[in-house]
């Protein structure tokens, strides 16, 4: 009686990637309660992913573009709107399967606002669309036999392999007051703000992952009173907290995705009543994996001298950790920028990191891509003293990763570190950035593995053609375990005979050994 003991390897595959571009172009209506617009100054949107459902091997998309708009009013002065245009979008996934898991990300490839008269405005957009796929499923493999005879002799072999040991999408909850400082009037209107994040890392713990990082706000409003200029201020906001997460441990590898899923920003009064705070409420997601690398011993050979074991192998695939690595390239480049008016200060700056390509190569993967910088100013026209503009820089950086290949999966997180935007001289911006890419690397990994075992009676005139004790001399490739089943003896006995304490032979070494059978 013979049967395998099995260990069962839970494994996260990624089955594909599709991807699916949409162009959203829609007309909004200036509502009657704002003034006519003279001049489209800023704007950005973000895409809001509100339902995904597979169907057969589609996936249904529905979201909106959420746009908003800072303009000059015809009077003077800046006024903010906002809208959202929705769309419904059919992905094509081959082979998806119900039970899979699918991650929809987006890219706002391109917005452009203008207008078509003083109470209408064109909207268009070009929105790309990436749905991963990935599914759970076990790896199974033999690790050991349990028989009834105690003679069975097993080579075992020890592989590495990164198992997948939790996958949940969780939020973490922002809430701060930010003050406006002593020096600044009171808010009558807010017109604009901006919330990015920073510095974003997950660290996993004991039944919990940490989170920390920063919150960039920047808002511009309107302040109370007559010929009050325009405000601008800007905060950054440090966070840490924790979200629980059962089956997390501290060793864990985390591959964790954050992004701003929600945010709202509204003027608050303060302790004597007047409006001097802004409240924030910001919504963080985290899609988060985490990764066990565990050291499992697979069960490679067996054979009995006291009867004939029968194994039969297959194959497996496992995932096997080959790089998690953060690095960090510095950025740096001249700009010119080619509006009617004299920059005299620069306000604001902010940016957004675009992939172009990702590409493996033998010392890496390699990283192509934009840093998109929106500037805000200050001219030196009283008519129109607020101006913007938007600049492309870019880049490519090397994340080390030896033995990337085109099997290889990961999953790679950009972010923005730093970014600074100095005034040269005359329309000359000199900007500087440090951007970061946090890599994982998976490298499938197939494996002979033995499926199932049986025993037969010993094949007698087989064995008795064979000699009772040979001399034998060690050949190329040979080790211990081939000799032992190749003569029908055991490891132990070969060492025992031949006084050998370790396992290690060369070619040209001599053996005494003696058939044993039981």
């Amino acid at each position: 009686m013979i049967e395998l003991m099995k260990k069962e390897i839970h494994m996260n595959r990624q089955k594909g990637s599709a991807v699916s571009q949409i162009t959203l172009d829609d007309d909004f209506i200036v509502p009657d309660t704002l003034d006519d617009v003279s001049q489209v100054l800023i704007d950005n949107g973000e895409i809001q992913i509100e339902s995904s459902r597979a169907q057969g091997e589609k996936v249904l998309v529905k979201g909106k573009l959420l746009f908003r708009v800072l303009y000059r009013k015809e009077e003077g002065g800046l006024q903010a709107l906002g809208g959202e245009v929705p769309f419904d979008e059919t992905v094509n996934v081959p082979d998806l399967d119900e039970h899979d898991y699918t991650q929809i990300s987006w890219t706002l490839e391109d917005l452009n606002t203008s207008m078509i008269n003083s109470r209408k405005l064109s909207i268009k957009a070009v929105v790309t669309l990436e749905v991963r796929v990935e599914s759970l499923y076990d790896a199974e493999a033999a690790v050991d036999i349990e028989t009834d005879d105690a003679k069975a002799e097993v080579l075992k072999r020890n592989i590495e392999v990164a198992a997948i040991a939790a996958r949940r999408k969780d939020t973490y909850r922002i809430r701060e007051d930010i003050q406006v400082s002593g020096s600044k009037p009171n808010i009558e209107t807010i017109l604009w703000n901006e919330m990015r994040l920073r510095g974003v890392s997950v660290r996993p713990m004991d039944g919990m992952v940490h989170l920390d990082g920063e919150l960039l706000v920047f808002i511009i409003y309107s302040g109370e009173g007559d010929h009050t200029p325009v405000q601008w201020m800007e905060e950054s906001i440090p966070f840490s907290g924790e979200v629980e997460l059962t089956e997390s441990e501290e060793e864990m590898i985390p591959a964790v995705g954050v992004r701003i899923l929600h945010r709202s920003i509204e003027m608050k009064p303060d302790y004597d009543g007047e409006m001097r705070e802004f409240g924030l409420d910001v919504v963080l997601e985290l899609d988060m994996k985490l990764y066990k690398e565990e050291n499992v011993e697979l069960l490679s050979d067996v054979y009995s001298t006291g009867c004939e074991i029968l194994a039969d192998t297959g194959e497996a695939c496992f995932d096997r950790l080959l790089a998690r690595n953060i690095c960090k390239t510095k950025v740096s480049d001249q700009v010119t920028v080619k509006k009617p008016e004299r920059i005299l200060q620069i306000c604001h700056s902010s940016g957004s990191v675009k992939l172009d390509e990702a590409r493996p190569d033998e010392d890496g993967l390699h990283i192509e891509g934009v840093l998109e910088v929106s500037l805000l100013y200050l001219t030196d026209d009283d008519t129109e003293p607020v101006g913007a503009s938007v600049e492309m820089v870019p880049f490519h950086c090397v994340a080390e990763a030896e033995g990337i290949d085109g099997d290889s999966v990961w999953q790679l997180n950009l972010g923005l570190e730093q970014l600074t935007a100095v005034m040269l001289g005359g329309d000359s911006v000199e900007i500087k950035a440090v951007i970061s890419a946090d890599l994982i690397v998976l490298q499938p990994v197939r494996e002979s593995v033995v499926t199932g075992v049986r025993t037969e009676p010993l094949d007698v005139k087989r064995l008795q053609q064979m000699p009772g004790i040979v001399g034998y001399v060690v050949q190329p490739g040979d080790s211990l375990w081939k000799i032992a089943k190749r003569f029908h003896t055991t490891v132990d006995n070969i060492k025992e005979i031949n006084g050998l304490t370790g396992d290690a032979l060369k070619p040209g070494d001599r053996l005494i050994l003696v058939k044993e059978i039981k």
